[in-house]
């Protein structure tokens, strides 16, 4: 069986705010992120203004670290994405087994064999 030796965090919060989930993780030891946009789709998400309905535009940081740093950067992420107040965002991980093309941790052997 393999054992993971990375974690993905995913971070979903409102357009605008993906920069503070960044800073945090990389103030926490993480070396990055990567953001991608998107847009909600939950019953408590359309807004409507003058009758049109809005869909709110989300940003999603997709965050790469080692298993043993998850908690300590999804800690730092909760505080500084205020996650913990309702309706700001949301940040969950999932295990990463192979990784490749992560140049600066070339020490880990990235395939299990």
């Amino acid at each position: 069986m393999e054992e993971n030796k990375f974690e993905l965090i995913i971070t979903i919060v409102n357009r605008g705010f993906s920069d503070a989930v960044v800073n945090s993780a990389r103030n926490a030891g993480a070396s990055g992120g990567t953001i991608i946009n998107g847009r909600g789709t939950g019953v408590h998400e359309k807004e409507t203004i003058l009758g049109v309905s809005l869909q709110p535009e989300k940003e999603l940081v997709l965050t790469l670290v080692k298993k043993e740093q998850k908690l300590k950067v999804m800690e730092a992420i909760v505080e500084g994405g205020e996650l913990f107040q309702e309706g700001k965002g949301l940040c969950f991980c999932l295990p990463v087994i192979n990784v490749a093309g992560i140049t600066h941790m070339a020490n880990i052997e990235m395939f299990d064999k």
